[in-house]
């Protein structure tokens, strides 16, 4: 049993032999100041209301009963108007070793999901161009998250909306026949309005190679088609290869397009209709948004017959709720926050909780070059293509600077930072615990230094303070886990393996390994150094990031 569970057991227990009721906002967490214990909980003052006491005294009546019954617990203090501060003797966190041993790849995953269906979505990019830097975080995230989550014990699926219907797809078109115009000795131009980047000349020339200049005798808007087509093909291609190379898993790919060839959108608009929940106002259908909370209602159907990206939005989160996702996990960038309102309002008119959606936002990435902007602009083609980015510094450099922020935050990306073999590159810091754990072990080969079958009779040697610091951070790894599943937060992992990185090396500065004053010792360290090596390679495998054994 973990720290937590085992004095919320105790905590319980207390609390129903005193004929008192659990209050919702109890919290037992490690407190503020190490000094202070272990863990903290402020159970006795969220009581005091029940029982008409003092928080402390309440707090001591408590404390009492624990003392009688919780034997792996040091210590139990009153602090401040009535915390309760707890502290555990060596041997409990010295029992963590047998279990990291025994369950090794899966320590860290837990039944907290109970096999609840979560789709998630994420990455999406419209199929106009490479994918870039921004786009490369929401991979990372997306991906991670979904790792995560199934660690969890939920059922995740991961998806990518392939937006492949609208305008943008009418002027990808246009600029692609305009590049093949253009090599057919044709003088027009793009405008501002179309897709400037390199990338499509590759398509122009395919399209002559295969045609002549035959499209120039087409239907201008069946030229445009073929154009359209040879673009979305090529673009997707190169897009699932570049999340194929960056480590990132879709098991769906679905298309816009089928949703209005299979008439969904325009079924799920009557669906709204039947229950008053669209109504038609100046020729065009609207959605009553702001009876679910929306602040005004929104256009569904133009009056010219133009359906808007909501219809078809609403169209696709009916089809993934009719196939069975109890959540839906929705991946956007940041310049979409005013939009979460308005499927939250679609979502609850389709019959669903507005939690059922869940919505991530991930704000922009600014690539630097030592401290200087690079710039970004898919529609000028100004934008160094994820692939180059991922080739420069690395696939796991990539994924961890993703994941080493909240995804709500501006995450500045240094190409040069991010290449420098150091401790204050963080993916470099967390990688070379492993890698250093690997030297140790791969010295006491040499030496013919093993570890004792037995390893209880070694627990009791690990007994100093920098043992008890990172017997404690391992005990720990559970329950980030679960954090980041709660909270969608896959950057949790990170703080959590820079912070055991941290105690790692700080421990091989303090402490002899191979050296130590006798082989227990030594077997002893090298068994904390094994299951730590055990939980970096966990935490790094959720991330999507090696453990390398050398560096």
């Amino acid at each position: 049993m973990f720290a937590r569970e085992y004095v919320q057991k105790h905590l319980w227990d207390a609390v129903h032999e005193l004929d008192l009721e659990w209050p919702e906002k109890a919290s037992i967490e490690p407190p503020r100041e190490k000094s202070f214990g272990d863990l903290a909980c402020n159970l006795a003052m969220l009581l005091a209301g029940q029982t008409g006491e003092k928080p402390r005294d309440l707090a001591a009546r408590l404390k009492d009963l624990l003392q009688e019954r919780a034997e792996q617990l040091q210590g139990i203090e009153i602090a401040g108007p009535g915390f309760l501060n707890f502290s555990f003797k060596p041997s409990f966190w010295q029992s963590i070793i047998p279990v990291i041993q025994n369950e090794q790849d899966t320590f860290g995953s837990s039944d907290l999901g109970r096999k609840k269906r979560v789709q998630i979505e994420y990455v999406s990019a419209n199929p106009t161009g490479p994918l870039h830097i921004g786009h490369g975080r929401g991979a990372a995230l997306g991906d991670s998250l979904a790792r995560i989550m199934r660690f969890a014990g939920f059922e995740a699926s991961t998806e990518y909306y392939l937006n492949d219907a609208g305008r943008q797809m009418h002027v990808l078109g246009e600029s692609v026949l305009i590049r093949y115009e253009q090599l057919c000795g044709l003088a027009t131009e793009l405008s501002q309005e179309h897709y400037q980047g390199e990338y499509l000349q590759e398509d122009a020339r395919k399209l002559f190679a295969r045609h002549g200049k035959t499209l120039l005798d087409q239907d201008r808007d069946i030229a445009i088609a073929l154009c359209r087509e040879q673009a979305v093909q090529s673009i997707l291609a190169g897009i699932k290869d570049d999340l194929e190379h960056f480590g990132v898993e879709h098991q769906v790919w679905f298309s816009e397009q089928d949703l209005y060839d299979r008439g969904e959108v325009q079924k799920t608009l009557q669906w709204l209709q039947k229950r008053d929940l669209a109504y038609i106002h100046d020729g065009a259908l609207w959605f009553r948004s702001t009876s679910l909370g929306d602040d005004k209602d929104r256009v569904l159907q133009k009056s010219d017959g133009t359906l808007t990206y909501f219809a078809s939005d609403i169209a696709y989160h009916h089809n993934k709720f009719n196939r069975g996702f109890e959540t839906v996990v929705d991946i956007w960038g940041a310049d979409h926050h005013g939009y979460v309102p308005r499927m939250q309002a679609a979502i609850q008119a389709l019959g669903r909780p507005a939690r059922s959606l869940r919505v991530i936002l991930v704000q922009l990435v600014n690539l630097l070059r030592a401290g200087q902007q690079v710039s970004m602009s898919t529609r000028s083609g100004e934008f160094v293509p994820l692939r180059q980015v991922m080739e420069e510094v690395g696939v796991d450099a990539c994924r961890f600077i993703f994941l080493s922020r909240k995804s709500d935050s501006h995450l500045d990306f240094d190409l040069e930072e991010v290449k420098k073999k150091s401790m204050d590159n963080p993916v470099f810091y967390v990688q070379y615990a492993h890698a250093r754990i690997c030297s140790v072990f791969a010295k006491a080969a040499e030496r013919g230094i093993g570890i004792d079958p037995d390893p209880q009779i070694l627990l009791h040697l690990l007994d100093s303070q920098e043992d008890l610091e990172l017997l404690k951070q391992l005990e720990m790894f559970p329950d980030m886990v679960q954090a980041a599943a709660r909270n969608l937060s896959p950057h949790h992992i990170s703080f959590y393996l820079r912070e055991l990185a941290g105690l790692l090396h700080r421990y091989y500065t303090v402490h002899s390994v191979l050296n130590a004053d006798s082989r227990e010792l030594i077997q002893a360290r090298m068994l904390l150094l094994q299951t730590t090596a055990t939980v970096i390679r966990n935490g790094l495998r959720l991330l999507g990031v090696h453990a390398p054994e050398k560096m």
